[in-house]
C-alpha cells in the first residue's frame, strides 16, 4: 500500500498544474477552488486503481478531473440556486509579467460565461491535444471535436470583446 501511495504522490506532484487550471476555469474564487481541487484528489485517489498504463497519467488525469468538475459544478448547483460569477476573478499574482497576467484573468473571467463542455473543450485545446484526442475524452466524434472548439474560440471571442478587451 505504501508503494502505491508514494507512486499517487509523486504523480500528483509532477501533474498538480492540471488541478488548479480546471478549478480555475470552473470556480471563481480562491475557496471554492481549493474545495474543488480537494475534491478532484479525492476521486483521483479513489480511481488510482482503476489507472491501467493504457494512456499517459496526465491524459486520465485530465478527464478525472474534468468529470468530477463537471459533477462539483452540478451538485453545487443543485444545492444553490445558481452560481454567481464576477467579471473579474481574484487577481493572482502578477509581479513578474503584470500584462500576461492581466490578459489571463480577462481569459479567465470570459470563460465563466462557457458551459461545462465548452469549458472542456478549451481546456483540452490549450493544453495542446489533437481533434482526435479532445474527441476521444469528451466521447464525441473527432468532426464534432472540431466543430465545437471553433464555435466555442469564436465565442470566447466576442466574450472578450463584450467585457471592453481585445488581444
Amino acid at each position: 500500500m505504501a508503494e502505491k501511495e508514494q507512486a499517487f504522490l509523486q504523480l500528483m506532484k509532477q501533474h498538480a498544474g492540471i488541478l488548479h487550471k480546471v478549478a480555475r476555469l470552473y470556480m471563481d474564487t480562491e475557496v471554492d477552488r481549493q474545495d474543488l481541487i480537494q475534491e478532484m484528489m479525492a476521486q483521483l485517489w479513489r480511481s488510482f486503481h482503476s489507472f491501467n498504463g493504457d494512456s499517459q497519467f496526465a491524459t486520465w488525469m485530465y478527464r478525472v478531473a474534468l468529470n468530477t468538475a463537471l459533477t462539483y459544478l452540478r451538485n453545487t448547483k443543485k444545492h444553490n440556486n445558481h452560481i454567481v460569477y464576477t467579471d473579474t476573478p481574484e487577481m493572482a499574482d502578477t509581479s513578474s509579467h503584470p500584462q500576461k497576467q492581466a490578459q489571463l484573468d480577462i481569459f479567465y473571467a470570459a470563460t465563466y460565461h462557457l458551459n461545462p463542455v465548452e469549458k472542456a473543450l478549451i481546456f483540452y485545446f490549450m493544453e495542446g491535444l489533437s481533434h482526435k484526442e479532445i474527441a476521444l475524452q469528451l466521447g464525441i466524434s473527432e468532426v464534432n471535436a472540431r466543430v465545437k472548439l471553433n464555435r466555442t474560440k469564436e465565442k470566447l471571442q466576442k466574450i472578450i470583446k463584450s467585457l471592453g478587451y481585445e488581444f
